[in-house]
């Protein structure tokens, strides 16, 4: 995604490392995109949930619009993330438990509260048609677990979003298999702009407009029996408005949006696109208690680099 680095602080370099599992299962794969910021400035702010982002004081993130944090840690950390499950070999349809032990310089890593919660884990299956938001839960030995049924056979994806304590956020993406029937693969859907869910209407109303080389903006209109739902009606959900996972079809890199409102739609937010193409979109939100989850396909074309710094209001989308 986008690297935002202001001209005032001097940033040497975003270091990809990659870690394994060290769970026994040689169908499972993992990796940690791992971006370690060094920098000689006095401070540097970067965004928790992407550490890419940076920026100075007061900034706020380009990809989810959480506000920069300073950054307290100047060398890079050895982070490692282990993942296992229980049973071993995995089936659909039965409970399974996950997992997740992370590591600072070889010792249990203390994790901050990121929006309610220490580590959130977000997971697909590898076509992108079944989607699933849990927590696990800190354990006694320092570990974190959560149970999961798989609703049918084949690889699945597991995005751990977390972020060490005196460290910038970090995201694992785990492999695994589940054996069991595969399930029918719909046919593609380029586009998906109007989605219904518990008996809402949710509209991504400038889903015709995604671009890369630019800040894109997401406009979300909810409607029931024909009425518009307000940001007055929604209820906070994990420490904010609304959560957005957006996830590309063919590279699997996954964003996390944290939205807020304006006065056009009660959910709005902005990120940014690396590459075109065709990625899946959840949105989860909650009214009256009861969280609700709708989804979108959007193909994202290649924009201009000379729209780099172009604004449109989501409430009124055009095409360009």
């Amino acid at each position: 995604m986008k690297r935002i680095v202001k001209q005032s602080i001097a940033v040497c370099a975003a270091v990809m490392s990659l870690f394994t599992t060290s769970c026994d299962n040689s169908q499972q794969e993992s990796t940690l995109t791992e971006q370690t910021i060094e920098h000689q400035a006095d401070s540097i702010y970067a965004c928790t949930m992407h550490p890419e982002v940076t920026g100075e004081t007061g900034d706020k993130c380009s990809k989810c619009g959480m506000k920069l944090q300073l950054i307290a840690s100047e060398t890079p950390e050895n982070i490692e993330v282990k993942f296992a499950t229980e049973p071993l070999t995995l089936e659909a349809g039965k409970e399974a438990k996950l997992n997740t032990s992370i590591l600072k310089d070889g010792k249990t890593a203390s994790l901050d509260i990121v929006h309610e919660k220490q580590i959130h884990m977000l997971i697909v299956d590898e076509d992108l048609t079944w989607f699933d938001h849990i927590h696990p839960k800190e354990q006694a030995n320092g570990s974190h677990a959560v149970s999961e049924i798989f609703p049918h056979g084949g690889n699945f994806y597991v995005y751990a979003d977390f972020k060490p304590r005196g460290s910038a956020g970090r995201v694992h993406k785990q492999v695994i298999k589940v054996i069991g029937s595969d399930h029918a693969i719909e046919d593609d859907i380029e586009n998906k702009w109007v989605s219904q869910v518990d008996g809402y209407t949710v509209t991504l109303i400038n889903g015709n407009d995604f671009q890369t080389n630019r800040p894109q903006h997401l406009g979300i209109r909810i409607e029931k029996n024909g009425n518009n739902i307000t940001t007055d009606d929604i209820e906070p959900y994990l420490g904010a408005i609304a959560h957005v996972v957006i996830i590309g079809k063919e590279d699997k890199e996954m964003l996390h949006v944290h939205p807020g409102s304006n006065e056009h739609v009660p959910i709005h937010g902005e990120t940014h696109f690396e590459k075109p193409g065709i990625y899946r979109m959840w949105v989860q939100f909650q009214l009256e208690g009861d969280v609700h989850t709708a989804d979108f396909t959007v193909d994202v074309i290649e924009g201009s680099e000379t729209i780099e710094n172009h604004r449109h209001d989501s409430g009124n989308p055009h095409s360009h």
